[in-house]
């Protein structure tokens, strides 16, 4: 078990409990979460250490590592996934001015981003933790991936971009993966890291039943404010915040279950359609941000 007495982010001791966040995915254990008043960072205090997390993925529901379609939710999961991959490939060549070129995946689960990038002409390598999401990506996809340790012996400045899509706040060893997603990229290339925003009308109106805590497995809660503090403390910048519009309705489908028990599709819409109005006129209010990172 893992438990702070300061803020992973700033090193601050200036922390506080806000709530408890259920794990309604695996154990149904409640764990705290913590605010950091100098940099806004939130954090799950007493996770599972590294080497005992594992068991709290181990479920047909986890659709990164399972590619289920079963129920409502993942099924329109997969409906969406087929536009966001668009965008996200189309992202990835804009920002890194490559139309192709090299590019590494951190968390790639089934391999379904680094297929479409794949088929558009990039070098593809994926990193992923869980075996059978690994098995999958080769079936699926013949795409080959190797365990995330693997990171800390790849080849310096091998890589045009580096992306993270929702990986960044399952990792226990936080700076050093930042150093090391810096020491890979190359001379102008860039890093593209998505996570949930708990600053986003979504995750205030749910309160701790906001599906994106996702406790235990989300280690770390960001704010914009908190991840500039990340970023620039491994000599990095962030050049520009994408919102993904999207993730508010999934998210909010999610936390209806989790406050209700039941789906509530209705009330779900209705949240997730006002959270990305008012994050019309400040993005950095979207229910899940990508933050696009350079030196």
């Amino acid at each position: 078990m893992i438990h702070y007495e300061k803020c992973p982010v700033c090193h601050k001791a200036e922390i506080h409990q806000i709530g408890e966040a259920i794990d309604h995915t695996v154990s149904h254990q409640s764990f705290p979460v913590v605010h950091c008043h100098h940099c806004s960072f939130r954090f799950t205090q007493d996770v599972p250490e590294q080497e005992s997390i594992g068991a709290y993925y181990q479920s047909e529901d986890y659709i990164s590592h399972s590619d289920t379609q079963k129920g409502i939710i993942n099924a329109l999961y997969h409906k969406v996934r087929t536009i966001t991959l668009k965008a996200k490939r189309k992202l990835v060549v804009r920002e890194t001015g490559c139309a192709t070129g090299k590019i590494l995946d951190i968390g790639c689960g089934t391999g379904a981003f680094l297929h479409a990038m794949k088929t558009s002409g990039w070098q593809v390598e994926g990193l992923e933790p869980d075996p059978k999401a690994a098995e999958l990506s080769l079936k699926l996809y013949g795409i080959t991936s190797s365990h995330p340790e693997n990171l800390f012996r790849k080849e310096a400045g091998n890589y045009d971009a580096i992306t993270m899509w929702h990986v960044l706040e399952h990792v226990h060893q936080l700076h050093p993966y930042m150093a090391e997603l810096k020491k890979l990229i190359k001379k102008g290339g860039v890093i593209f890291i998505a996570v949930p925003n708990y600053t986003s009308f979504d995750a205030r109106h749910y309160k701790m039943n906001w599906a994106a805590y996702d406790v235990p497995r989300h280690l770390y809660h960001f704010s914009p404010e908190s991840m500039e503090v990340l970023v620039a403390q491994h000599g990095m910048q962030i050049k520009s915040i994408q919102p993904m519009w999207f993730d508010s309705f999934y998210v909010s489908m999610l936390s209806e279950k989790n406050k209700k028990g039941k789906l509530g599709l209705l009330s779900a819409f209705w949240v997730g359609w006002l959270s990305n109005v008012l994050a019309v006129f400040n993005k950095k209010k979207c229910s899940s941000l990508i933050y696009v990172i350079g030196e």
